[in-house]
This record gives structure tokens, C-alpha cells and sequence, in this order.
């Protein structure tokens, strides 16, 4: 049978317009916000914060206590550093290892390079 016809055969008989069901095509709100976020290039700041988060476990307590990650632009990480000798510590010795360190937790696309600076 024809659906027209079928239509409105039932709205005759029941007498009220006969709706036609909308199929729904709602996607979980998390897909919406993941997009925007990267068509606002906030992906970024995501990985900032989770990399905060595992910053103590990377390069320990003691250095953890006098750093800090302040930002990650174009896959280079920004560490605020309090003192002088802790930042010579870092950007002299321990520096290959923590690029190593965060490469393989965070990947080389994302962890290109890290600097530490002075203050913050």
C-alpha cells in the first residue's frame, strides 16, 4: 500500500491529522563538545592539564616541587622553574630524560621539546 494513501486513510478513521515519526539523529553531547573544542584549537589544553597532572610522577618529587608546566604551544612545553640552580639541574642534566619521559607518555606529535624558564 501507498504510504500517502495509508496516511490519510488512518487520519479519516481516526479523525486527527496522523503525525509522521522523525527518526532521531541526536549524537551524545561529548562529540559536540570534543569538535568545537578542536575547531577552537582548545585540544591543547587538555593535554595541559593532563600532563600537570602527571608532571610529579615524571620527573619526581623534589623537581616537581620547584616546577611547574605553564603552557604547551606548537608541541613545546613551558616549565616555570623557581630557582636558578633547579633550572640549570633541569635544562642541563635532566633534560633529555624528560623529553623522553613525557614523548612516550604523551607522544613525539604532541611533546616536541620542553623549556624551562625563570619565574613564571
Amino acid at each position: 500500500m501507498n504510504p500517502a494513501i495509508r496516511l490519510r486513510v488512518l487520519e479519516e478513521w481516526r479523525g486527527l491529522p496522523q503525525r509522521i515519526p522523525v527518526p532521531d539523529r541526536a549524537l551524545p553531547v561529548g562529540h559536540y563538545i570534543e569538535a568545537t573544542m578542536r575547531n577552537m584549537g582548545l585540544g591543547d589544553r587538555i593535554t595541559e592539564s593532563e600532563i600537570r597532572e602527571a608532571w610529579r610522577g615524571l620527573v619526581g618529587d623534589f623537581l616537581a616541587t620547584h616546577s611547574q608546566p605553564s603552557r604547551l604551544r606548537a608541541g613545546v612545553l613551558y616549565v616555570n622553574v623557581i630557582q636558578s640552580t633547579v633550572h640549570y639541574e633541569l635544562d642541563r642534566v635532566w633534560r633529555p630524560q624528560v623529553v623522553t619521559k613525557l614523548q612516550q607518555r604523551f607522544g613525539k606529535k604532541i611533546i616536541r621539546d620542553v623549556r624551562f624558564v625563570i619565574g613564571g
